[in-house]
Formats: structure tokens, C-alpha cells, sequence
């Protein structure tokens, strides 16, 4: 059974951080490109960050660019997102994907293989 679950979301102040996991299972994610993306109320889901098979490629949208860190752990079939200097724009459901093409803010959300349940990030002011 294919599952990504996230982890480490919660409640911080504005200039806080956090770290989100993405634990992987059921698939040979070392194979798999992986990605964050993100989702407001009202709003549609975005793409954050992505980052190739090899932990190579890695792109940012620039509303995070500088802020946030992607980076995984192939030996722990994990992910991660390291987000530093949060906002209150930051305030969104966040999800991991993985995918065997690539992910990146090109490639459409409804062609991506796999996805997580989501995890809650709120940044207060």
C-alpha cells in the first residue's frame, strides 16, 4: 500500500520556523522525484518546492524562495521541508507528492503520481 504521510506542521509566530516530513512507503522512493506544494482556504494548491530522485534539481516558487529548504533522505524514505523566517501568508494545508518524471511548477498537479493527507501549518502574527 503506497503511502506518503506528512508530519511536523502546527501552530508558530510570524518570523518562526518549522520542519515538515514526508514519510514514504509502499514504493521505491529513491526512484521518485518529490515535492511540496501547498494549500490556502479559498485558494488553489501551489507548488513550493521540488526536488529530484538523486536529491538534484531542486526549484523554489519564488514566494519561498530563500525561506524554505527542501532536501531528502533516500536510506530513510523521507523528505522534508525546512521553512524559516514563516509568515502569515504561509498559513496553508501542505502536502508532499512524489512522482517518477519530476516535479516542479511546470508539470500539472493532476499528473502527479502520488500524494500525501496533508499537514496544518499556521503562522500567527
Amino acid at each position: 500500500q503506497v503511502q506518503l504521510v506528512e508530519s511536523g506542521g502546527g501552530l508558530v509566530q510570524a518570523g518562526g520556523s518549522l520542519r515538515l516530513s514526508c514519510a514514504a512507503s509502499g514504493f521505491t522512493f529513491s526512484t521518485y522525484a518529490m515535492g511540496w506544494f501547498r494549500q490556502a482556504p479559498g485558494k488553489e494548491r501551489e507548488f513550493v518546492a521540488g526536488i529530484n530522485w538523486s536529491g538534484g534539481g531542486i526549484s523554489y516558487s519564488d514566494s519561498v524562495k530563500g525561506r524554505f529548504t527542501i532536501s531528502r533522505d533516500n536510506a530513510k524514505v523521507t523528505g522534508y521541508l525546512q521553512m524559516n523566517s514563516l509568515k502569515p501568508e504561509d498559513t496553508a494545508v501542505y502536502y508532499c507528492a512524489a512522482d517518477p518524471l519530476g516535479i516542479s511548477a511546470a508539470r500539472s498537479k493532476s499528473r502527479l503520481r502520488y500524494w500525501g493527507q496533508g499537514t496544518q501549518v499556521t503562522v500567527s502574527s
